[in-house]
């Protein structure tokens, strides 16, 4: 089931587009990372997710109720956003966008709590002291917010997200002003929370790195239009490395590499060279030597194709080992995406 499905979602502020005609869906127990340059429409896309701003156009789904921009089908996606969390709060939800919304002069633990009974959480000073030991602010629950670092008020935007345990949880540039530690303690506690309780998660960031480190799938948007939605297999897929290979007879080489490593992928470019990409895994193994990297990164050794062809005869007239840099790709993206002029 997708829990978020966006079709031809658009949101005007006047004469100026943020979002554009976008499509985007969100699968239940997807953490999904939603990338893109300063002012693509990442935040704007989330607040219409979240119901702090109106779509001017398009359809939006949630949990599988939406809106065509009807008054019964807009009523039928804030119900959506209400029901169903199984701790009885008020709302499936949780958001950090842009700026945690705290209130200073109270603790984290008062800020929790003022959430937690408004939203009327069962049990809610035991979620409050749970939610502050989940974002490493136990030791700091009772101390007022106006003496937080940013990264401890990113910690309490995250835990005021969490209250009432939302089956979605909506962050915006969650690393930012994070030190190495806090970001590994986070990035932590967001797969937990997806692979213990089901949470599903959207993470925007420009902090690729940390996005390739939790996220099962990845949307890229530039000018507020989707460019391209790919799970992290089909990520790795065209950035991993592979091998080119081209020989005097093309079709006999082809036959023997893929007899031998059946794992693997094969593509004839236009040129009769062949690409060789991942698996191989058990096959690289049996070759020995540096077949041991081979098969732990999934790719054939060059090494190895070349043995395979050598030991048959073949002449061999090319073979190179191609590799394309993720950061790079995830650039191309979103330059290839955005009107010229624009987004660079």
């Amino acid at each position: 089931m997708n829990v978020i499905c966006c079709r031809g979602l658009t949101k005007r502020y006047g004469r100026f587009t943020a979002v554009d005609a976008l499509d985007m869906r969100v699968g239940a127990g997807d953490i999904y990372g939603f990338v893109g340059k300063n002012g693509a429409g990442k935040s704007t896309t989330m607040k219409m997710i979240a119901g702090l701003a109106t779509p001017t156009s398009g359809a939006l789904e949630l949990f599988g109720a939406g809106t065509h921009g009807d008054a019964a089908g807009r009523g039928a996606l804030d119900a959506a956003r209400r029901a169903g969390s199984f701790s009885g709060a008020a709302s499936r939800i949780g958001a950090l966008i842009e700026e945690p919304g705290v209130l200073l002069n109270f603790s984290a633990a008062e800020n929790l709590m003022m959430k937690a009974l408004a939203m009327g959480v069962i049990r809610p000073r035991e979620q409050v002291t749970e939610l502050l030991a989940l974002v490493g602010l136990e030791g700091a629950g009772g101390r007022k917010v106006k003496k937080f670092s940013q990264g401890m008020r990113q910690r309490l935007g995250l835990a005021l997200a969490l209250v009432g345990s939302p089956d979605l949880l909506l962050l915006d540039e969650p690393f930012n002003g994070m030190d190495p530690e806090a970001t590994r303690d986070l990035r932590r506690a967001l797969v937990e929370l997806n692979r213990e309780r089901g949470v599903t998660i959207v993470i925007s960031s420009h902090v690729l790195d940390q996005l390739m480190r939790v996220c099962t799938r990845f949307g890229v948007i530039a000018s507020g239009r989707m460019v391209r939605e790919f799970s992290d297999e089909e990520l790795h897929a065209a950035c991993g490395s592979s091998i080119r290979v081209k020989t005097a007879d093309p079709a006999r080489a082809l036959a023997l590499l893929e007899e031998r490593l059946p794992g693997a992928t094969f593509r004839v470019d236009p040129d009769q060279a062949i690409l060789v990409s991942g698996g191989a895994r058990h096959a690289a193994a049996a070759f020995g030597g540096s077949a041991a990297d081979a098969a732990a990164s999934g790719s054939p050794a060059a090494e190895d194709i070349s043995r395979i062809l050598h030991e048959a005869g073949q002449v061999v007239l090319e073979l190179t080992t191609l590799e394309r840099d993720i950061e790079d790709y995830f650039v191309e993206l979103m330059d290839a995406g955005a009107p010229a002029g624009k987004g660079r």
